[in-house]
């Protein structure tokens, strides 16, 4: 049996195309649900996914989280090395870099250089913390509602891509956005917003992805399903 890591857009049609347990962190109290199996939780760390791969005869595991699921991703390469499975990472490439934009390597650095007064914050609700302390007014966009501490002059909005262009220039416009800060997490779902900030010329800070652990790291699922690590996992005939 193969285990996907990550309710991602790559995750989900993975699981559609081979026999899998999928493992959702359940940070989001209503996720997308892939087909097949799921669990929902974590593991109990490096130790727990370990005995938990052993314990359910998994051959294989893929690693299709977020870009920025730094934690998750360390462990399972631990883990899969401790119970000798074998690993791979699914990473759709990057947002394509822009003129002008201001690279960071982290939202705490993010909060440090905003050159604006009424910021377009994309990072979700966990690092919203970080800009606690900032003076500006900030529009905030996620799927689930913050918990404090958050800045004192914020907008919530509560949306789910994908988004379009026109949507997003129309949202910047009528807030009077002077700046987007957002992640290089890649993908079509939330490119828009680069879009419309380019047609603006709306000044864009944007962190820069953490770095991987040692692993074969792949851009498609199409490359997952040529993976010789999935060989004797069952997934013949289902590759259609």
């Amino acid at each position: 049996m193969i285990l996907i890591l990550g309710g991602t857009g790559e995750a989900r049609e993975l699981a559609a195309r081979v026999p899998a347990i999928s493992s959702l962190a359940g940070r989001v109290s209503a996720p997308r649900l892939p087909a097949g199996e799921v669990r929902v939780g974590g593991f109990g760390g490096v130790d727990g996914l370990t005995q938990w791969l052993r314990d359910n005869d998994i051959h294989a595991v893929v690693d299709a989280t977020h870009p920025f699921a730094r934690q998750i991703t360390a462990n399972a390469f631990e883990a899969c090395g401790r119970a000798g499975v074998p690993f791979l990472i699914l990473r759709r490439p990057g947002f394509t870099p822009q003129e002008g934009w201001l690279w960071v390597d982290s939202v705490t650095e993010a909060a440090r250089h905003l050159p604006g007064s009424r910021v377009f914050l994309t990072t979700g609700r966990q690092d919203l913390a970080e800009f606690a302390a900032c003076p500006q007014w900030f529009l905030a966009r996620m799927v689930e509602p913050p918990e404090p501490p958050m800045p004192q002059r914020i907008e919530v909005l509560l949306s789910r891509g994908p988004f379009t262009v026109d949507g997003e220039l129309e949202l910047m416009r009528s807030r009077e956005i002077d700046v987007l800060v957002t992640k290089d997490s890649g993908g079509s779902m939330t490119s828009a917003k680069l879009e419309a900030a380019a047609q603006l010329g709306v000044p864009v800070v944007i962190v820069r992805r953490p770095p991987l652990p040692p692993a074969e790291v792949v851009p498609t699922v199409e490359d997952v399903l040529r993976w010789p690590g999935l060989a004797g996992t069952g997934r013949s005939g289902l590759l259609g």
